[in-house]
């Protein structure tokens, strides 16, 4: 499989589990939460809808990063791959079978 490949089969399960939720685990950070319930659906709604992706915040094109703004808050939001028990990066990020996604979801001043 060439680089264009693996960075679209990535990029695929990126944006499956971004906006659904499924194939991962989420983490939302204190500063998210502090925004009470309500703001939080509304923000992880914002995040499964987040299509701005460029050079520049996307260069290797696996829709892993991204930035959204709520209530004049930039909030930033990144996709990482651990192995299957989260003790270490995966060995394949393209294979979900030894690959366990987590989205972090905070307040840019947490980052």
């Amino acid at each position: 499989m060439n680089k264009r490949d693996i960075a679209e089969l990535i990029r695929t399960q990126n944006d499956r589990f971004r906006k659904t939720g499924v194939g991962g685990l989420e983490v939302i950070t204190p500063g998210i939460k502090e925004m009470g319930g309500a703001s939080v659906a509304l923000v992880r709604q914002m995040v499964a809808a987040d299509n701005k992706f460029d050079e520049r915040n996307d260069p290797y094109q696996e829709h892993d990063f991204g930035s959204i703004v709520f209530r004049r808050q930039k909030i930033f939001w990144k996709i990482e791959y651990y192995d299957k028990a989260l003790s270490a990066g995966s060995p394949n990020p393209c294979d979900p079978n030894v690959t366990t996604r987590v989205l972090t979801i905070m307040l840019a001043r947490e980052y």
